[in-house]
């Protein structure tokens, strides 16, 4: 399946299935799951990257053990909306997992999702160490949760 615009995620997606938000870092994949209504992105786990093979893999035994009917992957532009290699790498990423899964993908502006997740941890007192534990999968929640937000702002 191609990569989705996020306006054409509803008409494809499977009723109550989730969405599984990814954060593409250099070294991790932080990881959100939505709720069955897709209303509410919780922060999942942090995959340490390796080849994409096995990435992949990983990625599809939790999609089959959590009832996962999209991706949605956070696209991390330049802040004048450019890709540099990040968004560039991230995009690779989605066209590679889409040409081994029939899932539907769309990929979503993560623009400022990690400072924003930082300086909550920041405001909470996390420690550096804390925050280096959980920074990657609560950017993923906050990536889906925006995608989530739309999603319902379109339906309703």
């Amino acid at each position: 399946m191609p990569i989705l615009d996020l306006t054409a995620l509803p008409a494809v997606l499977t009723p109550r299935s989730r969405l599984l938000g990814l954060d593409l870092g250099e070294k991790t994949i932080g990881l959100a799951l939505s709720d069955t209504l897709l209303t509410v992105a919780t922060p999942m786990e942090t995959l340490k990257r390796g080849k994409f093979s096995a990435d992949a893999a990983k990625l599809e035994a939790i999609i089959a053990e959590q009832n996962v009917g999209g991706l949605v992957i956070g696209h991390p532009l330049n802040m004048d909306g450019s890709e540099g290699p990040s968004a560039q790498s991230a995009r690779a990423f989605a066209r590679n997992f889409a040409g081994r899964s029939t899932l539907p993908i769309v990929m979503v502006d993560e623009r400022l999702s990690t400072a924003a997740v930082t300086r909550t941890l920041l405001d909470a007192d996390a420690s550096r160490q804390r925050r280096a534990a959980v920074v990657d999968k609560m950017a993923a929640a906050y990536i889906l949760q925006g995608a989530l937000d739309r999603l319902r702002h379109l339906r309703g």
